[in-house]
């Protein structure tokens, strides 16, 4: 049974517009590269209000070496027996299916889904996810930091098995029912973004099988061996675009074409089929920010990169992804 602490937050009116269930996932990966795969997989299903209705975890075959085991504890020896993905796809869509993704950096979580899905030939069944770091944000919850045990320990939730993904998907729907209901009873608009199922995919160089143990990198954000990244689509040089730059965009009013874009930081669709659909509406991608970029596209505004501090010091307009994805749909024709 879930602690509950938000008793007086839950007997406010609940919203109309939230979301009808969600589905919490964490996915252990073998690193965390594009040709990373999913070794472990767990999912708790919520109904609209956060209450737990089910839970279900897998290990599953990477087919490679397992990457950092002295994270997740998940050796050669113990995936060897487990299914492969696309043995599991089916199973892992039902708990998906018609249901928010929740996950603690969830664009990581559902890249790592999409590609696994893009590999077996098929479509996660997901249009939206919420990241519970998105969502502490917009609540201003008083964290020293984002990471998960953080949140965790601001509701009292804890944590048994840290990097285990049926307890860290656990620890992430204890946190996130009580935040569901401070952000009802606040009115405050959940940080939904759009999830595109990705339908290419190319395999690259073999990676070490299972069974072969790679170099360790030193550490879970660094290298996890020799792997070669894979490609989504063939590389190719861009188009130059046929319109001159029209300015800056300005808020409440339509792109134009011509205008330059710049992106920073994760994005729920491959970076490469974004910039794709940017080019398609007559835009100009610039692969740097400078004083003449018309707009800067990121999930995350209060970051440090690069990009987003010359966005600061030159007064270039951000939106988000979903923000960018309603301006594609009527971007205006350039000046005759």
């Amino acid at each position: 049974m879930l602690e509950d602490h938000t008793t007086a937050a839950s007997q406010a009116p609940w919203p109309a517009g939230y979301p009808q269930g969600y589905a919490v996932v964490d996915v252990e990966t073998t690193g965390l590269a594009r040709d990373d795969r999913i070794i472990s997989a767990a999912v708790y299903r919520l109904d609209a209000r956060g209450e737990v209705e089910d839970h279900w975890y897998t290990l599953v075959n990477p087919e490679r070496d397992p990457g950092p085991v002295w994270i997740h504890g998940l050796t050669s020896e113990v995936l060897e027996g487990a299914p492969l993905f696309k043995e599991i796809a089916e199973e892992f869509a039902s708990r998906l299916a018609d249901r928010v993704l929740v996950a603690h950096n969830a664009v990581f979580d559902w890249s790592m889904i999409a590609r696994e899905y893009a590999r077996a030939e098929t479509e996660a069944p997901v249009r939206q996810r919420l990241c519970t770091i998105a969502l502490s944000k917009e609540l201003a919850l008083p964290l020293p930091n984002h990471k998960l045990e953080s949140l965790a320990a601001h509701f009292g939730v804890v944590q048994q098995r840290a990097h285990h993904a049926l307890d860290d998907a656990r620890v992430l729907a204890e946190a996130f029912r009580p935040s569901l209901r401070v952000a009802a009873a606040s009115g405050v608009r959940l940080p939904l973004h759009e999830c595109r199922p990705l339908t290419e995919w190319r395999d690259g160089p073999a990676a070490p099988r299972i069974g072969q143990q790679a170099g360790h990198g030193g550490g879970y954000g660094g290298g996890y061996g020799s792997y070669r990244p894979t490609s989504w689509r063939p590389s190719r040089k861009r188009p130059a675009c046929p319109y001159p730059n029209p300015g800056r965009y300005e808020d409440g009013k339509p792109l134009k074409q011509g205008m330059r874009v710049a992106f920073s930081g994760d994005t729920s669709i491959e970076r490469d089929l974004l910039e794709d659909r940017a080019i398609e509406a007559g835009l100009h991608v610039a692969t740097s920010l400078s004083r003449v970029t018309s707009l800067l596209v990121t999930n995350d505004p209060d970051s440090n990169t690069s990009k987003v501090v010359k966005a600061r010091q030159y007064g270039t307009p951000v939106v988000d992804e979903a923000g960018f994805g309603q301006l594609l749909r009527d971007v205006e024709p350039a000046d005759e």
